[in-house]
Order: structure tokens, then C-alpha cells, then sequence
């Protein structure tokens, strides 16, 4: 059994930044790719970015990219997002899921959300 847990959302200026954490339960963290998705009101959770087990392959969705970084530490079981340069159109939950790639039918797992308000 997976059990994931976001946390760090919170209210925020544009411009502002968040650093939001994805903390796993489960001896195999290490093993799998872990995965941010945001959904907005009204819309559908969309892909923002995924990292492999070792780090050593990373996706960003182009909204996102050189404002946001994702990073690991597999000793501490913890996914990171951090979010510079905030936008209003980055409010959404945060979402992070364990599975491959950036299509979210190919997560299984997911954690219970995160809220990120991004004001103008």
C-alpha cells in the first residue's frame, strides 16, 4: 500500500513562491516516479511535472517550465515542488501521484491535495 501526503500550499502574492512537499509511506518510494498534477475549478487535473525514481529523468509541462523545479530525496521519502514566479493561473490543487510519464491515467496512487491561491 501507497499513502501519499501533500503539503506547503498555501495563499500567495504573483510573483511569490511556494515550495510544496510530497511526503510517501512504503519501503519502495525509491523505486517509483512521482508525479505533480494540478486541477482548477471547473477544469480537468492537468500534468505539471514528474521525476523518475533516480532523478535522472525529469518532465515539465511548458506552463510551468524555468518557474518550477522538482526534486526528490528518497532517503527522507519526500518529493518537492518548488514554484517561483507564481501566477494567478497556477491556483489549482496540487495533487502528487506515484506512476510513469505525464498522462494521469498512468498514476494509481495519489495523495489528497494540496491548495495553491496565487493572488493578483
Amino acid at each position: 500500500q501507497v499513502q501519499l501526503v501533500e503539503s506547503g500550499g498555501g495563499l500567495v502574492q504573483a510573483g511569490g513562491s511556494l515550495r510544496l512537499s510530497c511526503a510517501a509511506s512504503g519501503r519502495t518510494f525509491s523505486t517509483y516516479t512521482v508525479g505533480w498534477f494540478r486541477q482548477a475549478p471547473g477544469k480537468e487535473r492537468e500534468f505539471v511535472a514528474a521525476i523518475t525514481w533516480s532523478g535522472s529523468t525529469i518532465y515539465y509541462a511548458d506552463s510551468v517550465k524555468g518557474r518550477f523545479t522538482i526534486s526528490r530525496d528518497n532517503a527522507k521519502n519526500t518529493v518537492y515542488l518548488q514554484m517561483n514566479s507564481l501566477k494567478p493561473e497556477d491556483t489549482a490543487v496540487y495533487y502528487c501521484g506515484r506512476g510513469w510519464g505525464t498522462i494521469r491515467s498512468n498514476y494509481d496512487y495519489w495523495g489528497q491535495g494540496t491548495q495553491v491561491t496565487v493572488s493578483s
